[in-house]
């Protein structure tokens, strides 16, 4: 009776936030990543809307999800055309999908100013698409677009919206704060009535959904007012990602559902990854972790000197409201030398590093990793470049090849740009001098580096770039600014993330590209040493 449907929309409501831009690779890896976290319904986009769209949900038909269900959204028909005649609904049957959401209009303001149509028309269209979908064996989740608003200022016809949609054949009614402009009183009120005026509607029980704004700054309260009033479906993003203030904060939601309230969410295992999914999209998405969202920021369990510190060495209850384990945090003593220890040894051992505490050379290592974090570097999206520090430190880094030097040249004629990279190096006591040309400085200090190495090393012959990314860490120092790039490579198989820091750009992408190469040899040398070992004789 407690289990909630968690619906997660951060890659179509999600990705309208300003300044944020999926990749199709980028959607593919946050779907598998909150499969993994146990969210049933993913909201994939809108086919047809964009190739991105139409490509992500076909990538998904080759190679589905493991649990999860992959949901198209889209809009009722136009006004004036029969379902079956209107031609961006076709995209998203060609999407296959067993779910499909279908937002309609609830506010007779949306209807006559938006729509330019009539308030009977609406109900047309509601009723057509859904019966149009059903008919085809989809099932329909309808989301009641700006229901608060259109409850609150007609009622009556809020409500025949909500009549045709069921008697269409949806199984669940989705009410939206799309306005973002409700608190939780209002949230509650309007589902306590509205539930009443829906009882004689049908036999079967009526299953509500919630999907709230940001723009009041209540958009995890709302939610949570709705579950409280019988709200069985509860949409949002991750890290509250969406248009305007956002939307609901699922990292909040499911907290705060399942551990406080006791609702059932995703399983306790899923839960200790919150803050590793909520980070990991972060990264993706190219956007600054918040190190003070609840449950899965950075400060959200850490601690600062005096009193507070006694006390949460002696019993963590004193200022900690739930464990940072239960959601995959840590608590951070930031003045303490033995927790930073402790840290480092938490993370060492996430990455298969067993550093003992009396080992002499942690302190070194933490040292070095606090002296490079005050630079700029970020570890925990760059996993490869973390293991090979530690490496470094305890004397087991592999010398692959020494650069010796680089220089790139970049010609721009009219509209296309060109680049030549000249790499020196040493591999085996060898000096290799090569170049090599790219559509940019990084493309071409690649080409470069991977054309003099693939004759030492074939493997490497595998080895892409995935990804590209550039933070400036420190905007009011102009061009002058530190840069963090993060670079995500793959051999086919596997993938992995290095990072540098400069304040020039090239230096900081040198340093993770290279290390991206090195990484990859790495694991290459560590998998044939394991093939060895287990091969007879």
């Amino acid at each position: 009776m407690n289990r909630l449907c968690i619906y997660d929309t951060t890659l179509r409501d999600g990705a309208q936030s300003e300044g944020l831009s999926f990749s199709v690779e980028d959607k593919l890896q946050i779907a598998r990543q909150l499969d993994r976290l146990g969210i049933p319904l993913i909201e994939g986009g809108w086919p047809g809307a964009n190739p991105k769209d139409v490509q992500f949900f076909w990538q998904l038909q080759e190679e589905p999800l493991t649990q999860a269900e992959v949901v198209a959204f889209c809009s009722t028909r136009r006004p004036g055309r029969l379902a079956a005649e209107e031609p961006m609904l076709q995209p998203i049957l060609a999407a296959r999908t067993h779910w499909v959401t279908i937002f309609g209009k609830s506010w007779d303001l949306h209807v006559t100013e938006g729509l330019k149509t009539t308030l009977d028309e609406n109900l047309a269209m509601i009723r057509d698409t859904i019966e149009f979908f059903r008919d085809r064996g989809r099932q329909v989740i309808y989301d009641a677009e700006h229901w608060f608003d259109g409850y609150r200022n007609n009622p009556e016809y809020a409500l025949s919206t909500l009549k045709v949609a069921i008697a269409a054949g949806a199984e669940w009614i989705t009410l939206c704060d799309t306005n973002g402009g409700m608190l939780p009183h209002d949230i509650a009120r309007i589902i306590r009535e509205t539930r009443a005026a829906l009882k004689s509607t049908t036999d079967e029980p009526i299953k509500l959904g919630i999907h709230t704004h940001n723009d009041s700054d209540t958009a995890v309260a709302n939610a949570i007012a709705a579950v409280m009033e019988g709200t069985q479906m509860v949409q949002g993003t991750m890290n509250g990602y969406g248009e305007r203030c956002g939307n609901a904060n699922l990292c909040s939601l499911i907290a705060n559902l399942q551990l406080k309230l006791g609702y059932r969410c995703i399983e306790d295992a899923q839960m200790a990854r919150l803050t590793e999914v909520s980070r990991f999209i972060s990264e993706v998405a190219n956007l600054a972790p918040d190190d003070r969202a609840p449950f899965v920021g950075r400060s959200a369990f850490a601690h600062k000197g005096g009193i507070h510190v006694s006390a949460v060495q002696r019993n963590p209850k004193t200022y900690e409201h739930l464990p940072p384990e239960s959601v995959g945090n840590q608590r951070r003593i930031v003045i303490s030398e033995q927790a930073g220890l402790s840290n480092l040894l938490v993370k060492a051992r996430s990455f298969g590093i067993d550093l003992e505490k009396q080992n002499p050379l942690c302190r070194d290592i933490l040292t070095r990793l606090k002296e490079l974090e005050s630079q700029g570097y970020q570890f925990e999206a760059a996993e490869a470049s973390f293991e090979l520090l530690m490496r470094e430190a305890l004397g087991e880094r592999s010398g692959f090849f020494d650069i010796d030097g680089f220089q790139i040249h970049c010609h721009q004629e009219r509209t296309l740009s060109h680049a030549l990279a000249t790499v020196k190096l040493t591999v085996n006591g060898r000096e290799i001098l090569e170049a090599a040309e790219g559509n940019g400085p990084v493309s071409a200090l690649d080409a470069a580096l991977r054309k003099a190495l693939v004759n030492f090393y074939p493997e490497i012959a595998q080895f892409n770039l995935a990804d590209y990314k550039v933070r400036i860490l420190d905007s009011n120092a102009g061009t002058a600014a530190k840069t963090r790039v993060l670079v995500e490579s793959t051999n086919g198989h596997q993938r992995w993330r290095t990072v540098g820091v400069s304040t020039n750009i090239i230096d900081a992408s040198y340093q993770a590209v290279v290390e991206g190469l090195e990484y990859g040899l790495s694991l290459q040398e560590r998998a044939k040493a394991l093939l060895s070992l287990r091969s007879p004789g």
